[in-house]
């Protein structure tokens, strides 16, 4: 990538995730943590028309998709992949 920075593999953040937030987000329940994730998202809007911290509001709404997906044992990288591959020159999409 430009400047040095490295690229962050979606399914090594995910296992990061789990191992640091599964036991929570189990107690927790999928209805909540879907209704956190929502959270996230209004805070996210918030910040962009109130011009708040986007980048961190950014980071948060993926991060509770993350726990979303492992709550619900979907392999986010492998749904992009199915979903958006054709845009890196994949056959699905």
């Amino acid at each position: 990538m430009a400047g040095g920075q490295s690229c962050l593999c979606v399914r090594g953040i995910q296992e990061a995730m789990r191992r640091a937030y599964i036991e929570r987000d189990s107690g927790r329940g999928i209805y909540a943590t879907l209704a956190w994730l929502a959270s996230e998202l209004g805070e996210l809007a918030e910040a962009v028309l109130k011009g708040g911290d986007v980048e961190e509001e950014i980071a948060d709404v993926l991060a509770w998709t993350l726990s979303v997906a492992n709550l619900l044992g979907v392999d986010a990288e492998k749904a992009l992949q199915k979903k958006y591959g054709h845009l890196l020159g994949g056959e699905e999409g």
